[in-house]
């Protein structure tokens, strides 16, 4: 696993950090407990707990539905835009793929993008920029406009 930190996020780039882990059901409990790391030195006053549990629903989808026949990784990445946070999650899937489910009340799977829509402000997805798909979420008010201009 490799992560990187903007420590200075108003000096231009609005990204704030960025995972690569690797398509196993271990990086799951990674991706949370290292999101909830690197995300609290910005204090953003969204909950925090929400986030890793978006986090966490969209690192499982992309390990369980991203394929790839090479070496591939998942990369999650989270940005601020203006008073919101945006968070990525990359893999070699396609975005025919993504689509949220409606499942029954004894079905055991097929809830995360559910969670995702009732939780985030907004979510996307779409083709990725390292190839396959991005699946991103948005929460409005993550920090007030003030604190990076």
């Amino acid at each position: 696993m490799a992560f990187v930190t903007d420590p200075n996020p108003c000096d231009g780039s609005t990204r704030l950090g960025s995972m690569v882990l690797e398509p196993t059901r271990e990086s799951v409990p990674r991706a949370r407990h290292w999101f909830r790391k690197l995300i609290d030195p910005y204090r953003p006053a969204c909950s925090i707990d929400d986030c890793v549990l978006l986090v966490s629903e969209l690192v499982t989808n992309a390990i369980l539905y991203g394929r790839s026949d090479e070496e591939w990784v998942v990369r999650v990445e989270w940005f601020r835009e203006g008073p919101s946070l945006r968070v990525e999650v990359h893999n070699p899937g396609l975005p025919a793929s993504v689509r949220l489910r409606h499942p029954d009340a004894d079905d055991a799977h097929g809830r995360g993008l559910l969670l995702v829509d009732a939780i985030a402000t907004s979510w996307n997805y779409g083709p990725s920029r390292f190839g396959g798909t991005v699946v991103s979420f948005e929460l409005a008010g993550a920090w007030p406009a003030c604190r990076f201009e």
